[in-house]
This record gives C-alpha cells, sequence and structure tokens, in this order.
C-alpha cells in the first residue's frame, strides 16, 4: 500500500473512531442547540450575568465569578448576541454528552454503550435546557461529569494522578455553583467509607485538594471581604423557594426534570452496579457520590433540579451493564433491543425538546404549555420594548431633566435590559438596589431626575418627593410576565427625600 494510501486509511479510522463518533455527535448537538435557541430573547438571568460580566471580579451577591467571566468573554467576542451568548451553554453540553460516552468506554461498554449513555444524558430536560439558556447550572452540569469521569479513571486504573483533575473540577465548580460542595462531600464518603480510603495515604489526593482550594481561594477572599454576602442571597433565596413551594417536587422532580423518564432503567441499574452489584466493587465510591448529595440536596429542601448533574455518572454505568449483556443476545434480539432503546431515546427526546428547548411559536396553545413546565419563555419577552418605551419617556422630558437624567431599575432585568439595549437609544447606565447593582453605586454626579421602572406607585412615591407617571410597559404578545403583570408602570421622579448615601445604605435587597 502506498504512502498516501495509508495515510488516508489512517484519517478515515480517526474520522471513523468511538472518540470521532462522540465528537460528532458533540458538534450535531451544538448545531442543534445554536440553531433553535434564539427564536425569543433574553432571559433576565442572563442580562443579569452580562451586567455582572461587564464588571470583572471574584465574586458577586448573586453567584461566584465563573459564569460572569463567560459572559465578559462572550461580550469581547460576539458584543450583545444571544446566539453568541448561549454558544458556551451549547459547548458545555457537547462536552458532557462527550464526557458520558467516554465513562461508559472507561466502564467497559462498547461503541454502541458509548452512543446509548451520550444520548440518554442529552435528553434530560435539565441538559436541554441548559444547552439552551446562559445559566450557572450548564456549567455545573459539566463540572460535575468532569470531577465523575476523573473518579472512573482514577479507580479504574488506580493512578492517584487524577486526583489533580478532579480537583480542578472540584475547584472550577466552586466558582460556579456552591452547590458543588454536596458532591465533594459524596467523595468524601466515598473515600472514608470504601477501600478507597487507601489515597488518604497519596500525596496526590491532598495535591488536588489543594489545587481546589488554590483555584476557589480568590472567591473566598472576596466573600470574607464582602461579609459573605453571596451566602446571605443564596439563603434568601432558598427561603423564597421553600415558601412559594418550588421544592415540594424534590421526589417527583427525579423521574421527569433531573433525569429523563425513558432512561430510569439506565440510572437505576447505574447505582445498583456501584453500591451493589460485586463487578462493581471497585467504582463504590461513584455510588456514594450519588447518596450523599441526593440526601443532603433531599434534607435541605433543596430544587429537584439541583441532582442533575449527578445522573449522567450513573447513566453511564446502567448502559454499560446493557451493553454487555448485549454481546450475549442473538442478531434478533440485539435488533430488537435497539429498537426499543432508541425509539425511547428519540421518542423521549423529542418531547423533551419540544417543551425544554424554545422551539414553540411565540404565544401558540404549545408555547403556554412549554413555559408553564419552567417559567422561564415568559421572561425571554418584552425587554427591547421596555427600553424604547423608557426612551420615548426620555425624549418627552425638558432638555434640562435629560442633562441629570437617570434610570432606577427594580430588578435585574429591567437593569440588565437598559444596560444591553439602552446605548442604542443614547440611555444611561441603570441604577439598582438589587444584589451586586447596589455595589456598583448609583453614579457621580447622582440623578436629579430619575425615570423608575419595576417599582409601584407607593414605593415610588416613598422614596421621592415627587412621581408622576409616564408609560406603561406591555409586550405586543400580552404575554403576562413579572414586567407587565407585578409592576407595568413607568414614573418620571424627582426630589429624593434622603440624600443619596443615606438613601443608598438602606436600598439594598436581593433578588
Amino acid at each position: 500500500m502506498s504512502a498516501p494510501s495509508v495515510r488516508l486509511q489512517k484519517i478515515r479510522t480517526a474520522l471513523l473512531s468511538d472518540t470521532a463518533v462522540l465528537i460528532w455527535m458533540a458538534i450535531a448537538l451544538v448545531t442543534l442547540h445554536c440553531l433553535t435557541n434564539n427564536q425569543y430573547g433574553f432571559h433576565r438571568d442572563e442580562l443579569n450575568f452580562l451586567d455582572d460580566g461587564r464588571h470583572l471580579a471574584w465574586g458577586y451577591v448573586d453567584c461566584p465569578p465563573f459564569t460572569p467571566f463567560i459572559a465578559h468573554v462572550t461580550l469581547s467576542l460576539f458584543g450583545g448576541s444571544l446566539v453568541g451568548l448561549r454558544l458556551f451553554p451549547a459547548l458545555a453540553q457537547g462536552l458532557v454528552l462527550i464526557l458520558a460516552g467516554l465513562m461508559a468506554r472507561e466502564l467497559g461498554a462498547a461503541r454502541w454503550g458509548q452512543v446509548v449513555a451520550a444520548l440518554a444524558v442529552s435528553i434530560s430536560p435539565v441538559a436541554i435546557s441548559s444547552g439552551n439558556l446562559f445559566m450557572y447550572v450548564t456549567f455545573d452540569l459539566l463540572w460535575w461529569v468532569a470531577a465523575g469521569y476523573g473518579m472512573i479513571c482514577l479507580l479504574k486504573r488506580d493512578d492517584p494522578r487524577w486526583w489533580l483533575w478532579i480537583g480542578a473540577a472540584i475547584g472550577l465548580g466552586m466558582l460556579n455553583r456552591y452547590t458543588i460542595a454536596w458532591l465533594v462531600a459524596g467523595i468524601v464518603a466515598g473515600v472514608l467509607f470504601t477501600p478507597a480510603r487507601r489515597y488518604l495515604r497519596s500525596p496526590w489526593l491532598w495535591a488536588g485538594a489543594g489545587l481546589a482550594l488554590l483555584l476557589f481561594l480568590p472567591n473566598l477572599v472576596w466573600m470574607a471581604q464582602h461579609d459573605f454576602i453571596t451566602l446571605s442571597k443564596l439563603a434568601s433565596v432558598h427561603a423564597r423557594d421553600v415558601s412559594v413551594g418550588w421544592t415540594s417536587s424534590f421526589l417527583t422532580d427525579q423521574l421527569y426534570v433531573s433525569a429523563h423518564i425513558v432512561t430510569i432503567v439506565f440510572w437505576v441499574n447505574g447505582l445498583r452496579f456501584y453500591l451493589l452489584m460485586p463487578e462493581g466493587r471497585r467504582y463504590r465510591p461513584l455510588g456514594w457520590m450519588f447518596v450523599v448529595p441526593f440526601v443532603l440536596f433531599l434534607v435541605s429542601q433543596g430544587r429537584g433540579y439541583y441532582t442533575a448533574p449527578a445522573y449522567p455518572t450513573l447513566i453511564a454505568a446502567g448502559v454499560t451493564l446493557a451493553s454487555q449483556r448485549r454481546q450475549s443476545f442473538s442478531r434478533d434480539g440485539r435488533i430488537n433491543q435497539d429498537w426499543w432503546v432508541f425509539s425511547s431515546l428519540a421518542i423521549g427526546g423529542l418531547v423533551a425538546w419540544a417543551l425544554a428547548a424554545p422551539v414553540a411559536p411565540l404565544g401558540s396553545a404549545w408555547w403556554r404549555l412549554a413555559d408553564s413546565t419552567s417559567g422561564n419563555y415568559r421572561e425571554e419577552v418584552g425587554w427591547p420594548g421596555l427600553v424604547q418605551t423608557v426612551a420615548s419617556v426620555r425624549d418627552g422630558l425638558p432638555a434640562q431633566d435629560q442633562a441629570s437624567l437617570g434610570i432606577l431599575a427594580g430588578n435585574y432585568g429591567e437593569a440588565g435590559a437598559i444596560d444591553l439595549y439602552g446605548p442604542a437609544y443614547g440611555l444611561p447606565t441603570a441604577i439598582s438596589g438589587i444584589d451586586s447593582y447596589w455595589l456598583w453605586g448609583y453614579g457621580d454626579p447622582p440623578p436629579e431626575t430619575l425615570i423608575v421602572i419595576g417599582l409601584k406607585r407607593g414605593d415610588a412615591d416613598s422614596i421621592f418627593e415627587t412621581c408622576a407617571w409616564a408609560a406603561a410597559n406591555a409586550n405586543p404578545y400580552g404575554i403576562q410576565n413579572e414586567e407587565t403583570r407585578d409592576h407595568p408602570d413607568i414614573f418620571v421622579c424627582r426630589g429624593l427625600r434622603q440624600s443619596w448615601p443615606e438613601f443608598w445604605k438602606g436600598f439594598h435587597y436581593f433578588g
């Protein structure tokens, strides 16, 4: 065979290898997300992350710094592009898909099992939603799965150097979302309560722990400098979630939110493999890495989707068992299994995609059904119109008022929308007392005339000496969300009843 033919054969082999198949699947998934994720508009939380990204820091009132840093990168690369912002969540889910297939491979699955594991992980409602929205949940899923992959490689190869990989995943995960601490608790339990305790004598384990702490340390210092305000914010959010009943469906959410219901046989068998089956003895710590976080989230009344990052590791093991059993089937048995597995994944995936991805026509019955399952889509509608209305109010003010104008927003969605779309109208940056906006202040010199959005009339009157109604916020689709339902009125206010420093001191609140 000639040299060019040998090279061509090597290229063909590489492009059709098991790893290449997972990469092609990931590319297809990322492409699908990018083609479908821009039908509506920015979610209010995405607007918040964009504003956080404009104020780079090692911490924020509402979250650790990783997600705002990625938002800063997207602003630098793509400006205010919705598709550009959501490219990174799509890429993260592509990596999760690849890691799921690789976990199945490490556990002994052939190509069939690697493909099924990748598909099964990708169709969970949380994974689909995470690939279409720029939230810290997206990257939380990635870091949990990366840590799980590292643990499988560590235990399979008995190579303690993998503790560095695990430590890096945990450190980056802590910079993204603190709930990964429950995964750390699971890893600690897995090490202490299984033969993996031998690694306590390994310097690599402690090097991995040191790396995780080193990565997290800047945010820890920032929190200490700000009286651990982020923890106070998270406690406030948790109290709200409990009070409105969002945590009451924790157990049922495991069936159709955190993991897709059609994959239940895989993750149940995966848990059984890790905890009960003799052939899974080497991997017992992986079982603890699910059980401990699950119990901690349940006891602490977490929301159902908090456990979603723990399921891919279980699914990989369950699919591996199915893949190994498949080898003993006859040809007809394999065809029958393929039909059931791939048809259920396809149908389940289509249903999940129809509800968890922004693909329904805006305002349709389908859209209303999809929105009712998460409440996200209503928060992606109306922001450009709000800013346009504010600009119209500004244009109707006397020149002297426009010269000393400020925009006071009640929540981070409104403030983020002003800061994203406002420059096109020459609007000033929004100010707000919510979360990190309070830290960013009210400007120097402070405004004298303010357009006030997101506050009720009584609240505005208690802050200013005079307030006049100026406009109503609405959207052309008649969709009810927080802005149109709870505080649609826009006011022009003058005469702060306190000095700005005194007023600002008591104006801080959590969203």
